[in-house]
């Protein structure tokens, strides 16, 4: 059969229509949406019922690379400096140190237990090491896994800013292999410049985004979502070409312009996480595409061995020793060792030794394949039930839900706070008049299941209603406190009486 446009769009939307509606039923289910993706992808390649040829990891690797590039501007974008700001330290050395342990430690069990030789088990290694962004994003930012404290930021902060070491051990070590005489040891020099040409021209770029979407003041407000996208491929495409990291410049960048004073900002975070999710769908997409089921039969065993030694040694022993200089209880370091997730970073890094001709690179493709799916199916569906082991998960969910049509101006020090009120909460049948909010809070929507609108003080709350409340930055935390904490509400109501 001739393969015309016609038929190539038809079968595009077809996919990203069902990915969107099997992303729809993951949620139900637990699954995380990476994994759904990548079923989708590989049912519709060549050896399953869609049929479609695809064999170009070259390509399949541009996709990836462009794709993570907006995903981690729109993490970026999303994040507050001032959350990731206390954990900047542990941040780094899991995002540095642990890569390293992590890649040493799967590769010593790669030749020990799987019989690969040294170098082709530490490029196993290196390219398995660092967590993935899209992953981690698009779990801990839904409802089922919301953390305590500065969890959350530490492993995003992570997941962020871990591909540069990864990127770098996994081209030094492909170095190594090909060119003799090659040490590891010269990838140092590289990785600092990487690093620091990247970490400054993420700022500057960041900075300038900020400046041009101020400035321009652009006829048409549609221009603006135009004029980001584009910025984020310039800050990537300058960076790679001056010699420093693109992926660390463009999450950086989307943390200033995530922090920073811009017109429409409400509007471009929306658009970008839109796009996040469409580049989701597509990098998945594209390298479920690329996945042969049938090579991935003769992996299984030594397959299954390696995602479980990642996922029970060496991630937890990575994290451990990184984390040993700060004071973090035990919890929380089991809770970061678990939250592992493997996704389509290290599915791209596999890619590079298929596109250099290095010996036994199937092989490797194959098992990065199949230890993501076992890190999906393992760390995706059972976070929110390890922190509620732990006792991290947080009591209280924020949403965006019903504030995503508010436009708040960023000069006042107004914020809106958007809460779900889980069952156990002690205002869970109280009326709203006697919720004892703090002065100059205001409950401005409310949602009951489908219904919106706006609560009179003699309103009774009930679990799982969504509460939009306009109140400051000083007050959000007293807030919180008085929706979840028995002590307080406890409190108040003795105060009133």
């Amino acid at each position: 059969m001739v393969v015309t446009l016609e038929l190539l769009l038809l079968g595009i939307s077809l996919l990203f229509l069902i990915s969107i509606l099997a992303n729809k039923f993951s949620e139900r289910l637990g699954v995380p949406a990476l994994l759904i993706f990548l079923i989708v992808g590989m049912l519709a390649g060549s050896e399953g019922p869609g049929g479609i040829p695809f064999d170009d990891p070259g390509l399949a690797q541009i996709i990836g690379i462009i794709a993570l590039a907006y995903i981690l501007f729109s993490g970026g974008l999303d994040t507050r400096w001032e959350q990731i700001r206390p954990i900047l330290g542990p941040g780094i050395a899991l995002s540095t140190l642990g890569v390293v342990l992590t890649a040493g430690l799967l590769g010593a069990f790669a030749v020990l237990v799987l019989g690969f030789p040294p170098l082709t088990a530490l490029l196993l290694g290196a390219v398995v090491s660092s967590t993935d962004a899209a992953a981690v994003f698009s779990i801990l930012r839904t409802a089922r896994a919301r953390l305590q404290g500065n969890l959350r930021p530490l492993i995003e902060l992570e997941s962020g800013s871990n591909d540069p070491m990864a990127v770098l051990l996994t081209i030094g070590v492909i170095s190594v292999i090909l060119i003799p005489g090659t040490s590891l040891l010269a990838i140092l020099p590289m990785f600092v410049q990487q690093m620091a040409v990247g970490g400054l021209l993420g700022y500057g770029m960041g900075q300038a985004i900020v400046f041009l979407i101020n400035r321009l003041k652009l006829e048409f407000e549609g221009l603006y979502p135009v004029l980001s996208l584009t910025m984020v491929l310039l800050t990537y495409g300058l960076t790679a070409t001056l010699g420093g990291n693109g992926f660390i410049a463009v999450y950086i960048a989307g943390l200033v312009m995530g922090n920073s004073i811009v017109v429409h900002k409400k509007s471009l975070v929306r658009f970008h996480d839109g796009i996040a999710w469409l580049m989701q769908i597509v990098m998945f997409l594209a390298l479920g595409l690329l996945v042969f089921p049938s090579q991935l039969v003769a992996e299984i065993v030594p397959g299954l061995l390696a995602a479980l030694f990642l996922l029970l040694v060496a991630r937890p022993v990575a994290v451990m020793i990184s984390l040993l200089p700060w004071k973090m209880p035990i919890n929380e370091k089991i809770l970061v060792s678990w939250v592992g997730l493997r996704g389509a970073v290290p599915i791209i890094l596999a890619t590079y030794p298929l596109v250099a001709g290095v010996p036994g690179a199937e092989t490797i493709f194959n098992l990065v394949f199949f230890i993501v799916l076992v890190s999906a199916l393992v760390h995706g569906t059972s976070i929110p039930s390890v922190a509620r082991w732990l006792g991290l998960s947080a009591p209280l969910q924020e949403t965006h839900k019903l504030s995503r049509e508010f436009e708040m101006n960023p000069d006042t020090p107004s914020e809106l706070l958007e809460l779900v009120i889980p069952p156990e909460a002690p205002v869970v049948g109280k009326q709203v008049v006697d919720l004892g909010l703090p002065k100059g809070t205001l409950i401005i929507l409310m949602q009951k299941r489908e219904k919106r609108f706006v609560p009179g003080g003699s309103t009774v709350i009930e679990a799982e209603d969504t509460l939009l409340l306009l109140t400051t930055d000083d007050l959000a935390d007293t807030v919180r406190t008085r929706l979840f904490s028995r002590e307080e509400a406890e409190g108040s109501s003795a105060d009133e009486t």
